[in-house]
């Protein structure tokens, strides 16, 4: 089994849904991840979501909302919503593609500082063509590939963030003591255990720091 982690937009800077794009719009509301989503038989989506902020005026978007059937928050720093609601037909096309194809969402789906979504698949490449060619054939949303690769069960989600040879080169560093306090260990002394210049060195450390902080802050 493999992996394919992406990043999807909607088009036109626009939203996948009217819930969405309202939420959006209301910057007293993080969207941060996605737990769970679910076509249910009746064509309705059960949404399990995380998010910070304003709670109040999430509660006022759903109950507003005609698209949202029934919902619950639960939390006060990091909250979590769960959420019934009418979707799209783009976005009942998509979840069903992904329920008919044996598609798996490795959650939780990840939201970006634009409220773009992270997601990472699991299938084979058969599955992920039949991805393809949807999404060919969308004008809704647009999909950049950001990682794909074999799937290892026992994996962490960590050590999907990073490369093999970023994670040997911070295992390294680790190992120095490039970030204890003081620290112990220069770019250096990793560089002469790695076989690569410093330079090297700092730039797969500056990409690894990049990466888990922002999945930290996210």
């Amino acid at each position: 089994m493999r992996y394919l982690t992406v990043l999807v937009k909607p088009s036109e800077d626009s939203a996948f849904h009217p819930l969405g794009e309202e939420l959006t719009e209301n910057p007293s509301i993080e969207r941060r991840a996605i737990h769970h989503v679910e076509l249910l038989n009746d064509d309705t989506v059960l949404l399990l979501a995380e998010a910070s902020g304003n709670q109040e005026r999430y509660r006022e978007i759903m109950e507003n909302s005609p698209e949202v059937m029934s919902y619950l928050t639960a939390g006060e720093d990091r909250w979590m919503a769960v959420s019934q609601f009418e979707p799209t037909e783009s976005v009942r096309k998509g979840l069903k593609l992904q329920r008919d194809s044996l598609l798996v969402i490795d959650t939780p789906i990840r939201f970006t500082s634009e409220d773009h979504l992270k997601v990472t698949y699991l299938g084979t490449d058969e599955i992920f063509q039949t991805v393809y060619e949807y999404i060919e054939q969308t004008e809704y949303m647009s999909v950049d590939i950001l990682e794909t690769g074999e799937y290892e069960s026992d994996g962490s989600e960590f050590s999907r963030m990073i490369t093999a040879r970023q994670e040997e080169i911070l295992e390294t560093a680790v190992d120095l003591g490039y970030y204890s306090e003081p620290r112990r260990a220069s770019l250096e002394d990793i560089s002469e255990v790695i076989g690569i210049t410093p330079g090297t060195v700092g730039e797969h450390l500056r990409k690894v720091e990049e990466r888990v902080f922002n999945e930290i802050v996210r």
